[in-house]
């Protein structure tokens, strides 16, 4: 049994990291120049005053310039999401350890959840003010650090619920 969990748990990884570079090339190749557009994007941060506070954090000083980053982003986000679908199914079929399911479910709400968020971002940062913008941006990453919440509760109640059966 050993051998075999330990060949399975080698070819979900395989897989895992074959799907990552499979989908980094093609997000670089399906978006021009996104490298300087990157560059640009963390050219471009600033501390700026939290609105409604008299906090400064970190955000870039024209959050609508980088709609191209915040799309390549989602593209990212949608194809790890739908890589952990293909990540759970294998981890299903080949009798994978429930934490490791169990992670893997996580990471496909995760990643799905974030797709969500940044496809929102994208949209809507270039419609709005620019301290409207800012508040989007600081929503953007409040919703982020709750999905990694939901994340980990999702992962956690399955663990729980399987130990109970």
């Amino acid at each position: 049994m050993g051998k075999e969990r330990g060949f399975a748990e080698g070819l979900i990884a395989a897989v895992s990291i074959g799907g990552f570079l499979v989908l980094v090339g093609i997000i670089f190749v399906i978006n021009q120049n996104l490298l300087q557009k990157i560059n640009d994007f963390f050219n471009d941060f600033n501390t700026v005053q939290l609105p409604n506070t008299t906090l400064n954090v970190p955000a870039p000083l024209t959050p609508a310039a980088h709609t191209a980053v915040y799309s390549a982003t989602f593209q990212f986000a949608l194809g790890i999401a739908i890589l952990q679908i293909l990540i759970l199914a294998l981890r299903l079929g080949l009798g994978s350890r429930i934490r490791r399911t169990a992670g893997t479910v996580g990471s496909l709400v995760f990643w799905f959840g974030a797709a969500y968020l940044l496809n929102n971002l994208a949209q809507m940062s270039s419609t709005l003010s620019q301290n409207q913008q800012y508040v989007l941006w600081f929503q953007f990453w409040a919703a982020i650090i709750a999905l990694i919440g939901v994340s980990l509760v999702i992962r956690g109640a399955i663990v729980f619920l399987a130990r109970r059966r």
